[in-house]
């Protein structure tokens, strides 16, 4: 079976750009490795949400690449960029 979760947070308005989210994905991965099996944890995000992508950078996660047309939303298709973390990073 599949070793990978998929994850991901929204938070409210009023409390982005206070790095909450890259810490509670950062909490998320020590969590998982610690208490699963999962090998890889996955994450994405709209290639135009650049404070998201640093956000998963500063939580331990590494740029894979570009999803092209990956998600379809507000009447058209939108990129997405993938990150990982291995239990070994």
């Amino acid at each position: 079976g599949s070793r990978a979760f998929n994850v991901g947070i929204a938070l409210l308005p009023e409390h982005r750009g206070r790095g909450h989210g890259a810490e509670a994905q950062r909490q998320l991965a020590v969590y998982l490795f610690a208490h699963t099996t999962v090998e890889r944890l996955e994450a994405s995000t709209d290639v135009d949400n650049l404070a998201e992508q640093r956000a998963l950078e500063r939580a331990g996660f590494t740029r894979e690449g570009v999803l092209r047309h990956a998600q379809f939303r507000g009447g058209g298709f939108h990129d997405l960029v993938l990150y990982s973390r291995l239990r070994g990073d």
